[in-house]
């Protein structure tokens, strides 16, 4: 159990008590942790979701394709790395009706709930205080859960190289980085630099700059260039993650430390509610990452592995057009030029 306040339980017919924090020197299990980050309200896909569903329903909880969730996806494949114990995933407060069902079978205790959605940077760093607080020493991967990734064994492999790697160099920040298909000017896009190491016969290299959603011509230089596609998914070192927080994001990181401060006691719960009273709204891509170049490092997923970031319907279209299964949704709700 992590704490009372930011889990089911507390308010609700799920009786939760609060624990006794470990301290930090305690052993606790080996492995990484895993973070699925799911607080976001999807509003460029709302349209769509609209016109199929007749009501909001956030996209990490649509099933696009298949029988699962995105949500219940990016739980599967953490589970090939983490033990469920050591994940835990990060939702808006609000969206708890849509996400209890999601968790059939799983402890609902690994729930975190944001009181209000103040943009990833405060979404990285509310599950990072809990696992600071549990394990001082962890490596932490991240994973956003609206993506499309097939096939999930080869892609869970690279992902565990990327935990390997941060292990290795405790002081960099280990993306995940897909080859373009095209010179994508909404994603984030990320310049590799030299060889730093191999691990699990995967090549790590520096990074020498990050885009984040570049003009056309911008796009088209660095796919010209071998740029990769920034997928925002990373292992890290705790310690090296919140150190990067307090040179980076100075004005929102004395709140978590308070936080972390009050995990399992009695104030837990009131003091998660005050701080997001102050949160400020700061983005982890061009708050952090963009200023920290020289600490990251980048895994470049094979081309055998398909990735997508399914933000837009187009992309869920071209996805399952290039995948060649039928949609959970009716063609008709989306705009004519992205249903052949």
């Amino acid at each position: 159990m992590i704490g009372q306040a930011s889990i089911l339980g507390a308010g609700s017919e799920l009786e939760v008590s609060p624990n006794i924090t470990p301290s930090r020197s305690e052993k606790v299990s080996d492995g990484p942790w895993s973070v699925i980050l799911a607080g976001g309200e999807g509003d460029r896909i709302k349209p769509f979701i609209l016109r199929w569903l007749k009501r909001h329903k956030p996209k990490q909880y649509c099933t696009f394709v298949g029988t699962r969730s995105m949500l219940e996806h990016t739980l599967a494949r953490a589970d090939l790395l983490s033990p469920r114990a050591r994940q835990l995933t990060v939702i808006r407060r609000s969206h708890l009706p849509e996400a209890r069902p999601q968790f059939a079978g799983r402890s609902l205790k690994t729930l975190i709930l944001q009181p209000e959605n103040c943009d990833t940077g405060p979404g990285v760093f509310l599950p990072l205080t809990y696992i600071r607080a549990k394990d001082f020493d962890a490596t932490v991967v991240f994973y956003p859960s609206d993506h499309f990734v097939c096939p999930e064994d080869e892609f869970s492999h690279v992902v565990a190289g990327a935990a390997m790697a941060a292990d290795r160099m405790p002081d960099r920040l280990v993306l995940l980085g897909a080859p373009p298909d095209g010179a994508e000017s909404d994603y984030g896009w990320i310049g590799p630099g030299e060889t730093l190491d191999r691990v699990s016969g995967q090549e790590v290299r520096s990074v020498r700059s990050f885009h984040e959603k570049p003009g056309r011509s911008r796009a088209e230089a660095l796919m010209a260039s071998r740029g990769l596609w920034n997928t925002m998914i990373f292992a890290v070192k705790q310690t090296t993650l919140w150190s990067m927080g307090l040179r980076y994001l100075p004005d929102m990181m004395p709140l978590f430390e308070r936080l972390g401060d009050a995990i399992g006691g009695p104030q837990e719960r009131a003091l998660l509610k005050e701080i997001y009273q102050a949160m400020p709204s700061r983005n982890f891509s061009s708050g952090l990452l963009a200023l920290a170049a020289e600490k990251a490092a980048v895994i470049e997923l094979p081309e055998s592995i398909l990735w997508s970031d399914w933000g837009r319907p187009e992309r869920i279209a071209a996805t399952i057009h290039r995948i060649n299964k039928p949609p959970a949704f009716p063609w008709g709700c989306l705009k004519p030029e992205y249903q052949t």
